[in-house]
């Protein structure tokens, strides 16, 4: 099969196209011939070697944990799947070796949910990952229920474009920092925008004066800080980048693999109440240029690779 692969960290330079051995399919997995698999900014980063402390790396390694595809085999103990079925997963593994970004995956039933008919392919790929982030930060982190305010730094990236619409779907009033050519888009999915920067936590009482229910860092920096000046609970902040949250009484998010989360997410899409923006769309054999556009962040939605 044709696949993305790394035989040493380093930067795009180290990304191959090239011809791999098909997978095996255990016995509680199932084979998905890929159609998508989105682009996160972790890809690039355990690419660099940033998480070799804390991720068990074998090369040559296959990069990419979000999949959109087709069931083509199922193993003897799956019940959950049949061959032709449409679906999407968080393919993260217990290490880090057979991604995703190939023409075939095997992935454990786990990892797997039914795809969403509402969405296609592009859409379906750029899923998983960052909605599992957005879902799992804000209902079982931060216990988001209706009629509170939540504030999402960085609501115009691919987790903050999902985290708002589900905050929404909770019933909560959502305050989105972003840069100011991205607040018409925030409006259009749900959000009250707002700059980020110097002068946050100002510009955000200006808005909600008794300060915020619930804040989730999806970029880090100050963001924590501000949080705190802004949130009375400190149980009440997480963030995806800043282990220091924890100290201070918050949640640190580390997403993971979960079938009844992503049918959540599933069901949400197919009710029309979330959405996932495509930035852009390239070739699996592109995937370094897929890669080098994500590191920059300034994307506004999702990044996918699709098959040929």
């Amino acid at each position: 099969m044709k696949a993305i692969a790394i035989r040493r960290y380093g930067g795009p330079d180290v990304v191959e196209y090239t011809e791999l051995p098909d997978p095996k399919v255990g016995p509680d997995s199932v084979l998905v011939r890929v159609k998508a698999a989105g682009v996160n900014p972790v890809d690039w980063k355990v690419r660099e070697g940033y998480l070799d402390g804390i991720l068990d790396v074998h090369f040559p390694l296959i990069m990419g944990w979000d999949v959109a595809g087709v069931v083509q085999a199922v193993g003897g103990g799956v019940t959950e799947f049949k061959p032709g079925d449409e679906v999407i997963g968080y393919v993260r593994k217990d290490t880090v070796e057979h991604g995703t970004y190939a023409e075939l995956v095997s992935a454990p039933v786990r990892t797997l949910a039914l795809k969403p008919a509402a969405l296609d392919w592009a859409a379906a790929g750029g899923l998983p990952l960052a909605g599992l982030t957005a879902y799992q930060g804000l209902v079982k982190a931060l216990r988001v229920t209706t009629g509170e305010t939540v504030l999402i730094h960085a609501a115009a990236g691919g987790v903050g474009t999902l985290a708002v619409q589900i905050a929404g779907a909770l019933g909560a009033r959502v305050i989105g920092t972003a840069r100011e050519h991205n607040h018409r888009f925030l409006r259009e999915l749900g959000a009250e925008p707002v700059m980020y920067g110097e002068g946050l936590v100002d510009r955000v009482r200006e808005i909600a004066p008794e300060g915020v229910d619930a804040a989730y860092d999806l970029i880090g920096g100050d963001a924590v800080e501000v949080s705190a000046q802004l949130v009375a609970d400190p149980s009440r902040i997480a963030s995806i980048t800043d282990f220091g949250v924890v100290a201070r009484g918050g949640h640190y998010v580390w997403t993971r693999p979960d079938a009844a989360d992503l049918a959540e997410l599933a069901k949400l899409a197919d009710q029309g109440r979330l959405k996932v923006p495509v930035a852009s769309t390239f070739p699996l054999a592109q995937a370094g240029s897929a890669q080098a556009l994500n590191a920059e962040g300034r994307t506004r939605g999702k990044i996918v690779l699709l098959m040929d």
